[in-house]
């Protein structure tokens, strides 16, 4: 029998997203900016992102609907190290080439199996995931090779709110969204509160 999208999405209990291009909108940017050295002022490179405030809020209505979420991207950044420590995200992998090796150490960790676990992509390098795990997501400005194998294409580009269309769509086959919302926004729960307050790159 084959599952349908909704079937699919109300099984998950972790949701992992790639970066570039799904959590932002694909460009990177390298600023140019002094550095002294102790000695002499050279100029360095520093990247940067823009994310998406309703992908953040989304975030917290997962882990208000009992899901845990992750990143797995094949860059390393410290935008994505910021952002992710901003949201608290339970999962974090750069430097991953091959996407399929971080999901079998959060299956073991987690003890989920793939079924249990919805990916978001938008290029070529996300397939091997999309193709195994329970529930394949594709961003609307998605490589077309991409979109052809998800189970759920959003409505919204990567960058613009298709981390919250993705996250939303999973919560309403679950039958939760609206709970969750009402979670999130009622001022005496002790939890949603703390769980998205950024301190915009501040470590402490």
């Amino acid at each position: 029998m084959t599952l349908s999208a909704q079937d699919r999405a109300r099984r998950i209990k972790i949701i992992l997203f790639d970066v570039d291009g799904v959590l932002t909108d694909g460009g990177i940017w390298l600023i140019p900016v002094p550095f002294f050295d102790g000695s002499t002022t050279t100029t360095k490179m520093v990247e940067a992102k823009g994310y998406n405030a309703h992908d953040g809020t989304a975030i917290s209505l997962a882990r208000l609907g009992g899901m845990k979420c992750g990143v797995i991207t094949k860059r390393i950044s410290e935008t994505v190290a910021l952002r992710s420590r901003d949201l608290k995200l339970e999962f974090v992998y750069m430097g991953q080439a091959f996407k399929m090796k971080p999901v079998r150490e959060i299956m073991e960790k987690e003890g989920v199996s793939l079924d249990e676990i919805a990916y978001v992509g938008d290029d070529v390098i996300d397939l091997p995931v999309m193709r195994n795990c329970g529930f394949a997501v594709a961003v609307a400005d998605a490589r077309d090779q991409v979109k052809a194998e998800a189970h759920f294409v959003t409505p919204n580009k990567g960058g613009r709110g298709a981390a919250r269309d993705a996250i939303e769509f999973i919560l309403e086959a679950k039958g939760i969204l609206n709970d969750c919302i009402e979670a999130y926004i009622d001022e005496s729960n002790p939890i949603s509160p703390e769980m998205d307050i950024g301190k915009g790159g501040d470590l402490k």
